[in-house]
């Protein structure tokens, strides 16, 4: 399935030079990842007590989704290159992505046309893929990362949805539907990445 996750390698690339800089300065990954969850639930706070009656906070949704990729990339190269790889650090990687995402789309149940049960379906279901796609290694498969909705398209969904209604003060009523369909892309995605986790394991 098509994800914005497949950017990815290029993206790692422009990053690179960046990365070993960190590295040579001593920075971890566990500490980027951290960070990066820490400013996520910052974020969230601030959107959930203040957003409503200030939509123009939901510009800096767009802005974070498209650092925390950044985040996410630099945590992952610095783990893999420069033999930072560990296991607080597998645990930190998979449970902090889904407290960031928790927090970073809850804001959205108090803005009109969305509502718990929509938002609320989205996080829930988020979290299963996540935990569906990490399974992989516990049977003998990779980690898996199929979509759709995988979590690049998510970020680029609620970054878009932020923009606009920080743009624009309010969103249309039509565009609830966003959400329900969301969630069954994300359905979708937890067969995928069960698919693909089982077609990965060595034939017997």
């Amino acid at each position: 399935m098509i994800s914005i996750y497949q950017l990815k390698p290029r993206f790692q690339a422009l990053l690179r030079p960046m990365v070993a800089a960190l590295a040579g300065a001593g920075v971890t990954a566990n500490a980027v990842t951290v960070l990066a969850m820490l400013v996520s639930l910052g974020l969230g706070a601030l959107l959930w007590l203040e957003g409503a009656p200030r939509p123009a906070l939901f510009l800096l949704l767009p802005l974070w989704m498209f650092l925390r990729m950044a985040f996410n990339a630099v945590d992952g190269m610095l783990a893999r290159e420069f033999g930072q790889q560990s296991a607080l650090g597998a645990y930190l990687n998979e449970l902090t992505d889904v407290f960031s995402d928790a927090a970073l789309y809850l804001p959205f149940a108090l803005v009109a046309p969305f509502g718990w049960g929509s938002v609320g379906a989205v996080i829930f279901l988020s979290a299963v893929s996540e935990m569906t796609g990490a399974l992989g290694p516990m049977v003998g498969a990779p980690r898996q990362y199929d979509g759709p909705m995988g979590k690049s398209d998510r970020a680029f969904l609620f970054g878009a949805l932020g923009l606009w209604l920080g743009l624009a003060g309010a969103l249309p009523d039509w565009i609830f539907w966003a959400l329900p369909l969301a969630a069954v892309a994300i359905l979708l995605n937890i067969v995928n990445r069960i698919r693909s986790g089982l077609a990965a394991l060595p034939r017997p």
